[in-house]
């Protein structure tokens, strides 16, 4: 927990700002960098540095006390570490967004902390033009990601994450927009240049594969992954 110095401290620069300023905690086992951060955010009108902690469980006890509106954390705390902390502030304050903040590039950091419920993410090494707009945007319910991990989320997000349709073939693609236009088995046949027994196999089995049981929840899967209007 914070000593009674700094939350004084802390309450009596809050005393000053106005009503509509961003309330922000910061989360870092570093004292420096959590000094650096403070004078760029407190140096801003609209932002309100409530309080800082050094490792996640001091975090999560100050979301909850504080309730400030963002948590700047760090991904890599002692006791505590920020995806963890993440996770319990994203359960326990539901309205307190958390900016992950790490030197870590890799998306393995990335993928895990916005799976706990954190709202971007941001390089140590950012700008302050980027901390203030990371800042800006997530307080006004937005995402943030620093451009320099951008590529690498996205292509982990394509290596983890799967749909369905992907079970299907590119034939059971074709014969599923199909049926989901209303073809008849028949019309259906004779656009693929297939048997009517064929394509009734090809129903089935995709029936089967995506786990549906009628024409209308076929049809609303093929309108929730974009193969018709």
């Amino acid at each position: 927990m914070l000593s009674g110095l700094r939350l004084a401290r802390s309450c009596d620069m809050s005393s000053t700002r106005s009503q509509s300023a961003i309330r922000i905690l910061l989360a870092d086992d570093h004292e420096v960098v959590r000094r650096g951060f403070r004078m760029l955010l407190a140096a801003q009108p609209d932002m309100d540095v409530v309080g800082e902690a050094s490792n996640g469980r001091e975090a999560t006890d100050l979301a909850a006390e504080l309730q400030p509106e963002i948590v700047i954390m760090d991904v890599s705390m002692p006791e505590l570490n920020g995806i963890e902390a993440t996770r319990r502030i994203a359960r326990d304050c539901p309205k307190v967004r958390v900016l992950a903040l790490s030197m870590h590039k890799d998306a393995v950091y990335v993928r895990e902390i916005l799976r706990a419920g954190a709202r971007g993410y941001l390089l140590k090494d950012c700008g302050e033009k980027e901390l203030i707009a990371a800042v800006r945007g997530i307080s006004q319910g937005q995402g943030y990601l620093s451009p320099e991990i951008a590529d690498a989320v996205l292509d982990d997000y394509r290596k983890h994450v799967t749909n369905p349709i992907d079970l299907l073939s590119t034939r059971e693609r074709e014969v599923l927009q199909l049926i989901a236009e209303s073809r008849t088995n028949k019309e259906i046949a004779a656009s693929l240049s297939l048997s009517v027994y064929t394509v009734e196999a090809h129903r089935g089995r995709i029936m089967e594969k995506l786990n549906l049981h009628s024409i209308g929840e076929l049809v609303r899967f093929a309108m929730r992954n974009g193969l018709i209007d």
